[in-house]
């Protein structure tokens, strides 16, 4: 699957648009990561645990994207896109979205 965040994929000429692919995850914190991110706060300083929580996140609604894509037929997505959305407080969806294509 080719996944790019620009309209085309060079070399390749799109033969057909199947519609907009999505995949998400809602994650919330937990108690643990934030005491120690209540403590990185006080003394500065990036928060790791978060930024992992996120890089997960986003790595997770990528692979769900990919697997809509193919559900549509797509052999390619163009236009990615990620977005996020708090659900409620402690708790936030991560969506990527693009136009499943089929490249040639």
């Amino acid at each position: 699957m080719i996944i790019v965040n620009t309209p085309i994929v060079p070399n390749k000429e799109i033969s057909e648009v199947h519609g907009i692919a999505r995949g998400s995850t809602v994650r919330a914190r937990n108690v643990g990561r934030d005491i120690f991110a209540g403590l990185k706060n006080i003394i500065g300083g990036e928060i790791s645990e978060y930024t992992k929580l996120q890089a997960d996140s986003r790595d997770q609604a990528l692979q769900r994207l990919e697997q809509d894509a193919s559900r549509l037929g797509a052999n390619a997505v163009v236009n990615l896109r990620f977005t996020t959305t708090m659900v409620m407080q402690g708790c936030s969806e991560m969506l990527a979205y693009g136009t499943a294509v089929t490249v040639k």
